[in-house]
């Protein structure tokens, strides 16, 4: 998967597990040169990050509803309303974005079969 911010083509990895999840970018000390999509994810943290990060938070149709740039560590945003997709990015990234414009995409078809898979509501018997 790769997000097209203007000419800048970012790679990004998709987080679905719980410890890929919570790891996300703690302990990383190299440059951050990849992006983390994490689904169904309405709020994070950054404790124990060694840089600032870029987070984008959007809906189940990426448009942008909530832009966090040069997030430093040791914060928390808090559980955000219609938000489904949460971004974690290299800094400067958000620099070409706005609220209401929608990210530009780009994944194969085995990206979007798992980004698509949707939770089945319980049956009450």
């Amino acid at each position: 998967m790769y997000l097209k911010i203007g000419k800048k083509k970012i790679k990004i990895e998709i987080r679905t597990s719980f410890w890929k999840r919570l790891k996300g970018y703690m302990f990383v000390f190299d440059p951050i040169q990849v992006g983390l999509c994490y689904p169904k994810c309405k709020s994070i943290h950054t404790y124990l990050m060694c840089q600032r990060i870029d987070v984008v938070m959007t809906d189940k149709n990426f448009q942008i509803l909530y832009l966090y740039p040069n997030l430093k560590s040791e914060k928390v945003i808090f559980p955000k309303k219609n938000v489904y997709y949460t971004f974690e990015l290299p800094l400067n990234c958000c620099e070409k974005l706005e609220v209401g414009a929608k990210l530009n995409v780009i994944f194969d078809e085995k990206e979007k079969e798992m980004l698509s898979i949707e939770v089945l509501p319980k049956v009450w018997v």
